[in-house]
């Protein structure tokens, strides 16, 4: 229905039916498994072969429950429990208590995400922006940022003229209350594009 709105309750903890196990070197970035009670999704991987003994896989992970970054490292014969996942493109709408709201440009519905997972994403969500959501089992459980969005500044104090030694910075809130640092001649209004894997700011718009 146009309009209608999708909050759905999930349990992490309960999606053993979901879990395919492979060896740990087929592991893919992107993937979602589940270790040692705790679930979560790949950010990077890194094999590395010492000069003696077996492989190692060294996997960071984003935990779906703490929304911290964590590294886990497998043996190359290790089994890992990968969950079956389902990606959406969504727009991001607006927020409340109850949570972020996306809309689904195809059929209109709303996807409602609690803010604790999303970590640090919220501070690059403005209305209008494009995400790719990741699902299990239906319900919505991390959200990927553009690797670069695009925010107004919203409060910067004045630069200080002859302040010029040493590349000075100063810092400078956007529409989303993230703090960035930025070059002196930067003033309220001016649009800048931010870094969003590390909150750096990468020039004016």
């Amino acid at each position: 229905m146009r309009g209608s709105s999708l909050h759905r309750n999930f349990n992490l903890n309960n999606v053993e039916q979901l879990f395919m196990a492979i060896v740990a070197t087929n592991l893919k970035r992107g993937q979602c498994i589940k270790h040692d009670g705790d679930t979560g999704l790949i950010l990077n991987l890194d094999h590395r072969t010492p000069g003696k003994g077996n492989a190692l896989i060294a996997a960071t992970i984003r935990s779906f429950q703490s929304g911290k970054t964590k590294s886990i490292r497998f043996a190359s014969s290790d089994k890992v429990d990968v969950i079956d996942t389902d990606r959406q493109k969504l727009e991001f709408s607006y927020s409340d208590p109850s949570g972020y709201h996306f809309m689904d440009l195809t059929t209109y519905d709303t996807i409602t995400i609690e803010s604790n997972l999303l970590a640090d994403s919220t501070d690059y969500l403005k209305e209008g922006l494009g995400v790719e959501v990741l699902f299990i089992e239906g319900s919505p459980v991390s959200v990927d940022l553009p690797a670069t969005v695009e925010l107004e500044v919203t409060e910067a104090s004045e630069g200080l003229k002859g302040d010029t030694a040493n590349n000075p910075t100063k810092p400078a809130t956007l529409e989303t209350g993230k703090v960035v640092m930025v070059p002196l001649f930067i003033k309220i209004g001016d649009v800048l594009k931010v870094n969003t894997q590390d909150g750096s700011y990468l020039g004016r718009a």
